[in-house]
């Protein structure tokens, strides 16, 4: 693909990275390369995108929301096995206690803003998607948000439930990515997956993200040095000077799905390999990001067990020798995913006139020809 006014013109159309021919690692994607390649499981956005201007606290500017990811049907009754990773702790997952003590996910998971954790926690409660204990993830977006107004409601997380689907995701400044940046660029959801071969069984893993993270000068596309490429002079990055007191970055929540069958130490594991996608793509888990993973396989059901008499339930499991390429799965499509945030995320301008560029998709474009990852 030769730079011209079409790649020119991807800055405001925005597209996948796909798209534009980058193709991270060897495995490929499902029909959607999203976490809803996963069969069951829906995701859906609710995005508060209104006001301008300085900051007013309860008034805006609001650059916010909630996205839900449904592992299931009736997950309250009929959970799933999960486990769970932290890179880095500054952040919140709530629920992971109870998922580490039971194996089990029971909850819709839900990712917003830092200070609107208990909100969405409660409003998946008022509307039965948990058994007790929900899942609720965050990072920070008080950069573009009026965050202390905390304008997250439960009736926006109706929304983001009632539009929960199958099929393609939205991406970029959607949902609970509405306000977040990454790498120095916006950022915000990204998605992707990847499927195995039928002689390696055919599994599908789906990971979805909201993207927080990073440094400009760390980022990096199939080892190609992008942030370094990109100058803040040419691109303003808007964390250069806001972090330059502090040792790192804000954060990234990173969900896998998958329908292969594994027990939870087998799904924790399959979490911690979402390190090495944030890794590739130039993550640090630095001092203050909150680097969080869930990883949950919806092959075994009815965990609970539909009789009352105690007898044993039958599960299934991979050998621990086949996980291999599920690992690989999962390290390529968290560092696809991470792409496709920054490829879809359009430019915000929130409180104060405060600023997050998008990345430059026809500079995008022109870096990766001349590493020779793009012909």
């Amino acid at each position: 693909m030769a730079a011209s006014s079409e790649t020119a013109a991807l800055n405001t159309k925005r597209v996948r990275a796909r798209d534009l021919g980058i193709s991270i690692g060897g495995l490929s994607p499902g029909p959607w390369n999203a976490i809803t390649d996963v069969e069951g499981v829906r995701v859906g956005h609710a995005t508060l995108n209104y006001g301008d201007g300085p900051l007013v606290v309860g008034q805006g500017p609001v650059r916010t929301g909630v996205t839900v990811i449904v592992p299931g049907d009736r997950i309250a009754v009929n959970p799933v096995f999960a486990g769970w990773h932290a890179l880095n702790g500054c952040g919140e997952m709530t629920g992971l206690h109870w998922v580490e003590e039971s194996g089990l996910l029971s909850s819709v998971v839900a990712t917003t803003n830092t200070f609107s954790v208990g909100a969405v926690h409660q409003a998946l409660i008022h509307n039965g998607m948990t058994a007790g204990l929900p899942v609720v993830a965050e990072t920070w977006d008080g950069w573009l948000n009026d965050i202390r107004g905390m304008h997250v409601r439960d009736e926006h997380v109706r929304v983001a439930l009632d539009a929960a689907g199958s099929g393609p995701v939205e991406e970029g400044s959607v949902g609970g990515g509405t306000g977040m940046i990454c790498h120095g660029f916006k950022g915000g959801i990204g998605s992707s997956s990847r499927v195995l071969t039928q002689s390696a069984g055919g599994w599908t893993v789906g990971v979805l993200v909201q993207a927080n993270q990073g440094q400009r000068r760390q980022l990096r596309v199939d080892g190609v040095p992008v942030g370094r490429e990109i100058a803040t002079e040419e691109i303003p990055d808007p964390y250069a000077s806001f972090w330059a007191t502090l040792t790192g970055s804000s954060s990234i929540i990173v969900v896998i799905a998958t329908d292969a069958p594994l027990l939870p130490h087998q799904c924790r594991r399959l979490a911690q390999r979402a390190t090495i996608g944030v890794g590739r793509a130039g993550g640090l888990g630095e001092n203050t990001s909150g680097d969080i993973f869930l990883a949950f396989s919806t092959a075994n059901r009815d965990l609970y067990g539909q009789k009352e008499d105690g007898n044993p339930i039958n599960v299934q499991m991979l050998p621990d020798n086949h996980l291999n390429l599920l690992f690989e799965a999962a390290a390529d499509a968290t560092e696809e995913a991470i792409l496709n945030a920054m490829c879809m995320a359009r430019t915000a301008v929130g409180i104060d006139g405060n600023t997050a560029h998008s990345l430059p998709l026809d500079r995008f474009v022109e870096i990766m020809q001349r590493y020779g990852r793009i012909s």
